[in-house]
């Protein structure tokens, strides 16, 4: 059975399809000995290299929450000294799911498992992410008011999204949506400054671990998270 070479190298666990999309776009691969355009399909039979080494499906599925430290990039991309692979040393393939901005902490997934990385990423599934942010100024009714009804940034109005106070300049942001630097771009709208910003929760997988490191997933947070992804599919699926 015959698929394309970027979902091929997301089936394997090698990389996320639009990572595999960036490394044959740079000529990094190559099938049968020939650089190959994009939309190639491949199989089981071909033989498939990365940077001149052989792709091998992974046995163990592997799914690690890790708290981010701020410096640290969301990419594999290892000519970069601030990748989160060397960060991590970990002795097997995995890759990111999602992103978080080089100058934010907290938690991001880890995988090799690349059919769990498009079942998160797709956009309409509004999975819930949690921050607790701290901004330069103390915040007021009407700020909340506004952020959690809707900022207007990079040309569209953001998702309602559950605001909480939890100091006079830290609040507790949960979204459903993943605009790029989404909550910066939301608090400059309103005039406030963010000064840090923790990711502690990505849909039930909450942040208990020291900075810098990371752990795996249980099998009771597999089970929930898979439940929760099965659930979203059906309703993006009834929506059509």
């Amino acid at each position: 059975m015959e698929t394309r070479l970027n979902k091929y190298l997301s089936e394997v666990g090698y990389c996320s399809r639009r990572e595999a999309d960036r490394l044959i776009a740079q000529n990094r691969i190559t099938v049968n000995g020939d650089v190959p355009p994009l939309g190639l399909k491949v199989s089981e039979d071909d033989i498939i290299l990365v940077d001149g080494k052989n792709i091998k499906k992974e046995q163990e599925l592997i799914y690690l929450a890790l708290y981010k430290p701020v410096g640290i990039t969301s990419t594999t991309d290892r000519s970069d000294p601030t990748n989160i692979i060397d960060f991590m040393s970990y002795p097997k393939r995995i890759f990111h799911i999602g992103r978080l901005d080089k100058d934010s902490e907290g938690l991001i997934l880890m995988t090799n498992d690349g059919n769990i990385v498009n079942k998160i990423l797709r956009a309409n599934n509004n999975h819930e992410k949690e921050y607790i942010v701290k901004v330069d100024q103390k915040i007021t009714k009407e700020f909340v008011k506004e952020m959690s009804h809707g900022v207007n940034i990079l040309d569209t109005m953001t998702k309602p999204c559950h605001i909480k106070q939890i100091t006079d300049k830290t609040f507790s942001i949960v979204l459903t949506e993943g605009l790029n630097r989404q909550i910066r771009r939301m608090c400059s709208a309103l005039d406030y400054k963010v000064v840090s910003l923790k990711r502690v929760r990505i849909m039930n997988i909450k942040l208990d671990m020291p900075k810098g490191k990371y752990r795996h997933l249980t099998k009771e947070e597999l089970v929930e998270l898979n439940k929760q992804l099965a659930s979203s599919s059906k309703t993006e699926e009834a929506s059509r």
